[in-house]
């Protein structure tokens, strides 16, 4: 996995993930999975959804796939990541 954070990322990353994101939304239904994190790469629109933001990069990895991701817990506008693992 890639580790960067949000300062050395460009401004427009964030930006391409939510709309990647909102694009995901209106073609998928994502009402049942509140709560879980969905891990998106902005550049190829990709999602990958687990119970915390390591499993859902865990898939991601696991299909080998090594790009920065920009994620959200479901239906909230913000990740709220608190310990470690």
């Amino acid at each position: 996995m890639v580790n960067q954070s949000a300062t050395t990322l460009p401004p427009e990353f964030s930006e391409r993930a939510r709309k990647a994101w909102e694009l995901y939304q209106r073609e998928h239904d994502v009402a049942s999975l509140r709560g879980q994190v969905a891990a998106v790469d902005p550049d190829s629109g990709r999602v990958w959804i687990g119970p915390d933001a390591l499993d859902a990069v865990d898939s991601m990895n696991a299909e080998g796939v090594d790009v920065p991701v920009w994620c959200v817990r479901i239906g909230y506008e913000y990740l709220d990541v608190n310990g470690h693992r």
